[in-house]
């Protein structure tokens, strides 16, 4: 991705130390508006994810202790759109994804649990294989 140019742009709007608490690093507040982007995550679930999963936070440079909190999402994504920041970051990965004739698609996160359960026994058995029977309709033998 070209973090460079996304960076500029956002650059000259993004809050500088020393006007309160001082803000996260632009680079990785900017990581993760992508990752809820492309996962389609809120703020809160956001905030959940970069506790949960590392390689989100590796890939938004942050560690376990500087996790952003939602509001603090919130403000960011705010930020971009009073500035119509969005459009500009939007056009300028595109442009760069297209030129590595690759395309970007929204993509979920799938949390499944394997476990270990008997199988069912609701439908009888015959010799090892499972068979399934349906009423037969009735015909009366007349033709209407």
């Amino acid at each position: 991705m070209p973090w460079d140019k996304l960076e500029a742009a956002i650059e000259p709007f993004y809050p500088k130390p020393g006007n309160g608490r001082r803000p996260y690093p632009l680079s990785s507040m900017l990581r993760i508006y992508c990752l809820q982007q492309w996962y389609a995550l809120s703020d809160p679930s956001m905030e959940d994810s970069l506790y949960e999963i590392a390689s989100m936070r590796h890939f938004a440079q942050i560690t376990i202790e500087a996790v952003p909190d939602e509001t603090t999402m919130l403000h960011f994504r705010h930020l971009l759109g009073k500035h119509a920041l969005t459009e500009t970051l939007f056009h300028t990965i595109n442009q760069h994804l297209a030129a590595k004739g690759l395309t970007l698609k929204q993509g979920t996160i799938v949390d499944a649990t394997l476990i270990n359960a008997p199988s069912s026994t609701k439908m009888p058995r015959v010799s090892g294989i499972q068979t399934c029977t349906r009423p037969r309709r009735a015909t009366s033998g007349t033709s209407a």
